[in-house]
């Protein structure tokens, strides 16, 4: 017989073996399910590390592409960069021309004041003939930095302008404004109403010589950058060449058309220069800062030939450098006065400060000089003449000279032979006056205005258009620029007080003051002007920010391999 109890017991303990099989098969499922998570987990990770791999590969070749670009710059020669560029050459040459209205304006204001038909309408009697009427000093002196004031306006909102429009609607924004100023010059019929005239004029000056060092360095390749940037100077002196010109032939009339002509002659520039910047390239380097690398492409391919250039491996190179100098913050003024970028700073704008130190004011006044010195007043406007078409050739043999032998070399020597001139500037005015005093003033005079063309200044050029950073350009070019005019200013008063025979009436003796400040900022330059002859804007970065001083930049290896 069977125990009756078994059967209750196994029934009984049934939902506890069911429970033990529940709990073992939620466990099984438990441990299925972490696998699950486990696989999971590896797979993402796997996701994770071939996306790192992808990224480091692209990151690789993105490198690989920029060292390749900027070694393949390093190893041209002058001609076959401009074989392998000769549309950057073009739009360098046509943005440049942009510098000759400010010229044409300066030379412009400066001749008038030895012009008898506007003498006389405009100057205060000092005898019987009007002709000889003088123009008072202070409007003298206001006449010759009214477009200074506007342009120092114009090149503050070049920056921001620049940065948000890019180069090529800046300098369009520019030339429009111009064509509508030039009017309020042209029928202007007193002294404040032509320095009015003037100050608004000095507004898109202003954006064109605060853009177009920048555009010109950005455009074109390392061996091209100081021939392209120095035409700025050239054209300078083609401004006053055609001035000169002009004002030469109407000297001898004496009536308003021997003034008013000239004036209406600035027409002629701004609307065909508007019409070809227009169809001009932007900057690749300014389209890379805002993300375009496409279209940085593109444009790179318009500057140069196709066949020649990797257009990939090119903006590479300037994505290498824009990303070296990148922040999370948008380019600001205060940036500019910060860290090793306030020294990048102050270089240009102590190259731009010096310019009107060291012998720049005696050429931009070549006229009233040559006058002042003892000159007939037909020919003072002849060798004011002369003077400007031997700063164009002279600007022309600095490019040969900047190229090969450096930026630094060239400014040291010519800043030091121009100190020299200008010392014996000083000793013909001091020996009393004489048929051969004034001879040797006047020849004096024209050779430091002509070797003023052949060193510092196209030099000051291509120094200004390489030493900012990238990202800060715009607003480097634009500051720069400005302390440029708050030098001007005193300096101007000055130079007119010193000539003028109502005020300090020194004529060449104005030489021992120029040689002295020249002296100051050669001094400067020797000890904090680097060398960046054959350097990428790369290694230009670098070096500023290892603090390598100015005199141990030549000596200094930067591996293609550094990007810090």
């Amino acid at each position: 017989m069977s125990d009756p109890i078994e059967p209750n017991k196994t029934h009984g303990d049934a939902p506890e073996v069911e429970k033990e099989v529940q709990v073992e098969k939620e466990v099984q499922v438990e441990n299925v399910g972490d696998n699950n998570i486990d696989e999971k987990v590896d797979h993402t990770l796997d996701e994770k590390a071939d996306y790192q791999l992808d990224e480091n590969a692209k990151v690789a070749d993105y490198k690989a592409d920029a060292i390749e670009a900027e070694n393949a710059e390093h190893n041209m020669t002058v001609l076959e960069a401009v074989r392998a560029y000769p549309m950057a050459s073009f739009w360098a040459f046509i943005m440049s021309f942009t510098i000759i209205m400010e010229s044409y304006d300066v030379f412009l204001c400066n001749n008038f004041l030895a012009l008898g038909a506007f003498r006389a309408k405009y100057g205060d009697p000092v005898d019987d003939n009007p002709l000889n009427n003088v123009v008072a000093t202070r409007w003298q002196s206001a006449l010759s930095v009214s477009g200074q004031l506007g342009a120092l306006v114009g090149v503050c909102l070049a920056g921001s302008l620049t940065s948000w429009l890019g180069y090529r609607y800046a300098t369009l924004t520019g030339l429009m404004l111009l064509n509508v100023f030039i009017f309020a010059f042209y029928y202007a019929e007193s002294m404040p109403v032509i320095f009015a005239a003037q100050i608004l004029e000095g507004i898109p000056w202003g954006i064109f010589i605060a853009n177009a060092p920048a555009y010109c360095s950005e455009i074109v390749p390392i061996q091209l950058r100081a021939p392209c940037t120095q035409m700025l100077q050239m054209f300078w002196a083609i401004g006053s060449i055609v001035v000169g010109a002009v004002t030469y032939s109407y000297q001898g009339i004496n009536s308003p058309l021997s003034y008013k002509v000239p004036i209406a002659l600035q027409w002629m520039f701004p609307t065909p220069l508007a019409i070809l910047i227009f169809f001009a390239p932007e900057s690749p380097w300014w389209l890379v800062r805002k993300g375009r690398l496409q279209e940085a492409e593109h444009a790179v391919g318009r500057l140069g030939r196709r066949s020649r250039l990797n257009t990939g491996e090119t903006v590479a190179m300037m994505r290498r450098v824009v990303e070296l100098e990148a922040t999370s913050k948008p380019p600001s003024y205060i940036e500019l006065f910060k860290g090793r970028d306030l020294y990048r700073t102050l270089i240009v704008c102590g190259v731009y400060a010096s310019q009107n130190l060291t012998g720049n004011l005696i050429a931009n006044q070549a006229v009233y000089f040559f006058e002042q010195a003892g000159m007939s007043n037909k020919t003072a406007f002849a060798l004011g003449l002369i003077t400007s078409a031997l700063q164009m050739i002279f600007v022309m043999l600095s490019w040969i000279l900047t190229t090969y032998l450096g930026r630094r070399t060239i400014y040291l020597w010519g800043s030091a032979i121009n100190i020299i001139f200008l010392i014996a500037l000083g000793v013909a005015g001091s020996v009393g006056k004489s048929n051969a005093s004034s001879l040797a003033q006047a020849s004096l005079g024209l050779i430091i205005s002509v070797l003023f063309t052949l060193g510092p200044a196209p030099a000051s050029w291509v120094i200004i258009g390489e030493t900012s950073a990238i990202r800060l350009r715009p607003l480097t070019t634009g500051v720069g620029r400005a302390s440029y005019y708050i030098i001007e200013f005193p300096c101007i008063f000055l130079a007119s007080w010193m000539l003028n025979p109502e005020g300090g009436n020194l004529a060449g003796r104005c030489g021992y003051v120029w040689a002295a400040t020249g002296l100051v900022c050669y001094v400067v330059a020797y000890f904090f002007l680097p060398e960046m002859k054959n350097r990428s804007y790369r290694e230009i970065d670098i070096l500023f920010k290892r603090k390598v001083p100015a005199r141990k930049w030549t000596k200094t290896v930067i591996d293609v391999d550094d990007d810090e």
